[in-house]
């Protein structure tokens, strides 16, 4: 009997320090920042320069934020701020650091998929805090998603100084926990419907990078965001055909399309830009779309709170995207 119930504990161990058996119908949210909270400021990818980093500390600082850079701000590793193990620790060094309230990751690029397998989130489970940022990011999004905690798709640093007021502010509401609510004008190609779900997704690239891996999320029942940059549009087609045949389309509520920003076509065109060849495989289902929405690549980039349920509301005329407003 004893060795049955050790094999029982065993397996329940391995359950929590993978994220197998984590239901992602119960959500833990970060706490809320307030005044006098801090903030670090980590490059999990590409290298990045402290002066560069001024626009983002201003930021912080006038509202009331203390800011901690990493030690990752600075070093050049190649294309890298570091190596995988110094971008690992200065990322894991935050994560544990009680006094750390959220994590801003510094830019994207490539490199965050290196370090997710090095790390170890069970301080961070026991005491979430906000992981912040986009594009490559989205590594971090969809592991985290899997242990069941909420995260935030918004700007990074390295965007600060050319973002929208309306990025910078809805930026600042995410994190204090007060109510996002966008309303944008509707396109022709939008499939009108309304849906409420979960929202999750991010890069497009990263997600289909991470099929077949623990990090590649669970779609069902949920709203699904997408946004890509600087792809090829063969790329693009193949990447949705790959999440298609995966049956990341099969059962959501909805599909948000963000910025497909900089996309690139052969001296021989596809025949379809990136916004067509996306409708050419939502049009398989009966799910509402919307395209443009304002979050990606974008100098319009408004955070989305990946883990929250979203009522998303596409008429002919507008499209509405509501989160639940945050629980004090």
């Amino acid at each position: 009997m004893l060795k049955y119930t050790q094999h029982f504990v065993f397996i329940l161990f391995l359950a929590l320090i993978t994220g197998t058996g984590y239901s992602q119908d119960s959500m833990i949210f970060p706490p809320n920042l307030k005044k006098g909270d801090t903030v670090a400021i980590v490059a999990t990818a590409r290298s990045f320069q402290p002066e560069d980093l001024q626009p983002a500390i201003d930021t912080l600082r006038g509202w009331g934020l203390h800011v901690v850079p990493g030690k990752t701000i600075g070093p050049e590793y190649h294309q890298l701020s570091g190596t995988d193990k110094a971008r690992a620790r200065d990322l894991q060094n935050m994560l544990d650091n009680p006094a750390i309230k959220a994590i801003w990751a510094a830019r994207g690029g490539y490199g965050t998929v290196k370090i997710v397998d090095m790390l170890d989130f069970t301080r961070f489970r026991q005491k979430p805090k906000w992981i912040i940022g986009y594009s490559d990011v989205t590594v971090l999004h969809s592991h985290i998603h899997n242990l069941g905690i909420a995260t935030l798709h918004a700007t990074m640093p390295i965007n600060v100084k050319k973002n929208s007021e309306e990025t910078i502010q809805s930026l600042k509401k995410a994190l204090f926990g007060e109510k996002l609510q966008y309303t944008i004008p509707s396109r022709v190609q939008n499939r009108t419907g309304i849906a409420e779900g979960k929202m999750v997704g991010g890069n497009l690239s990263i997600l289909y990078s991470l099929l077949g891996s623990p990090s590649a999320i669970k779609t069902d029942g949920k709203i699904l965001f997408i946004e890509d940059l600087d792809e090829y549009l063969y790329h693009i087609d193949r990447m949705m055909m790959n999440l298609k045949r995966n049956g990341y389309f099969d059962n959501i509520k909805a599909l948000v399309v963000g910025g497909m920003t900089r996309m690139h076509d052969n001296s021989i065109p596809w025949g379809k830009d990136a916004i067509g060849i996306v409708k050419e495989i939502a049009d398989k289902y009966n799910f509402p779309v919307c395209f443009d929405f304002p979050a990606g690549h974008l100098q319009d980039n408004r955070a989305l709170v990946l883990g929250k349920e979203a009522k998303l509301t596409v008429a002919r005329d507008s499209v509405t995207l509501e989160f639940e407003k945050a629980k004090k």
